[in-house]
């Protein structure tokens, strides 16, 4: 018999429905076109990796040496390790080790092991709205409970609001920036305001939540703007990534954690993440795709058609009358269901789907009366529907 709490939980309407969303498109381009099917589900990058990766895999694939496809130290190989503390250093503006490093299973695989290192059973991590429609499960998967907040007016942090729920119990704090599925960067002054929340909380109780970032869209910014730095700011702090978006390789499923090596518990930290990367059934991250990146994690590479389609797709809303949220970064853009909808952004999906607009409710996210629109996907598909936008929005 299947557990009945996971029973539960795929048959939630909510359940994978950016997957169901992105299954169902295929479905209908079969059907009707891919021409006539405006697929913008999920965050699938589909510009191709730079030049440097592709040059890295061939590298990689002509290796011959004895055991280079065998078992490596659960925390990956050392100079794999090394780079993504040059990597971190860079972005940190601190020094890193590779000893603070420990290669996972993309940036999904990085959050659960962070969580199965650091929650005990019924402690809370406080998570921003809108979120990462997954982040829930992971959280619960290592006996934890996640805390909604809500964020400012323009999604922003609310360090007030995070205050007002911090106690013994909170063991961390989770952020994405660029969020998903927003697109706001929070500031080096909204990180500062969280910070001086949690040092107060620590310096007070003598226990210092965790900020844990999750980072796979640092790289993908507009109009110059950066991703605040958090490990010159505070010693309890994670940063998780991959490289499946600012590189184009989701399905190699290949990032890592790293912990601020100011904590004081670094040492345990990083002991406990490679045990729980060996029980998770993670065991070691891909050994192919530790060297690709050793190669090539700063290749570079160019964003700027997200930029614009990000200006087009916010020109196909302004024709049909949606009111949305400017991103600052990733691929994304958050639309407020029509009045006429009652909030209830699954009844605005499923009229989308009658002129075969795919996307994802804001539900899924926390954010209930939002849909969320991919754009990382052909400029055609954007402009192509913008008609079909401006029908769906006057057929209410």
């Amino acid at each position: 018999m299947i557990a009945k709490k996971i029973k539960a939980l795929v048959e939630s309407p909510s359940a994978g429905v950016i997957r169901k969303m992105f299954e169902e498109g295929s479905a209908l381009k079969a059907k009707y076109g891919e021409d006539k099917v405006f697929d913008f589900s999920i965050g699938n990058p589909d510009i191709d990796p730079p030049s440097k990766v592709i040059e890295a895999i061939k590298k990689v694939c002509e290796e011959e040496t004895h055991l280079c496809h065998g078992y490596m130290p659960n925390a990956g190989y050392i100079e794999a390790r090394k780079a993504m503390a040059d990597k971190t250093s860079k972005e940190q503006g601190v020094p890193v080790d590779f000893s603070n490093v420990v290669m996972s299973v993309g940036a999904a695989g990085a959050l659960n092991v962070t969580f199965k290192a650091l929650l005990n059973e019924g402690e809370d991590v406080i998570v921003p709205c809108p979120y990462f429609a997954e982040y829930d499960h992971y959280i619960h998967n290592a006996g934890g409970e996640i805390v909604r907040v809500r964020t400012s007016n323009d999604f922003g942090i609310d360090a007030e609001a995070i205050d007002s729920l911090i106690n013994d119990n909170t063991a961390a704090v989770l952020i994405n920036s660029p969020n998903n599925p927003t697109g706001r960067i929070y500031s080096d002054y909204e990180i500062s305001q969280l910070v001086e929340v949690l040092q107060e909380h620590g310096d007070r109780t003598g226990r210092y939540p965790y900020l844990i970032c999750d980072e796979p869209y640092r790289a993908i910014t507009y109009g110059g703007k950066k991703v605040a730095s958090v490990f010159d700011k505070y010693k309890y702090s994670i940063v998780v990534t991959s490289f499946a978006k600012n590189l184009s390789l989701p399905g190699e499923r290949i990032g890592y954690i790293c912990v601020n090596p100011e904590c004081p518990e670094a040492k345990d930290f990083i002991a406990a993440a490679i045990f729980c990367t060996r029980t998770l059934g993670f065991v070691n991250a891909p050994a192919f795709f530790q060297k690709v990146i050793t190669k090539s994690w700063d290749a570079e590479c160019d964003y700027s058609t997200y930029e614009k389609r990000c200006e087009k797709i916010c020109e196909v809303m302004d024709y049909a009358g949606l009111r949305y949220n400017k991103p600052d970064g990733a691929f994304y853009l958050w639309v407020k269901v029509p009045q006429k909808f009652n909030d209830d952004d699954m009844a605005f999906v499923n009229h989308l789907k009658k002129y075969n607009i795919l996307c994802a409710p804001g539900i899924g996210f926390a954010g209930k009366g939002w849909i969320r629109l991919a754009y990382c996907c052909s400029e055609a598909t954007i402009l192509n529907s913008k008609q079909a936008f401006k029908k769906a929005v006057d057929g209410v």
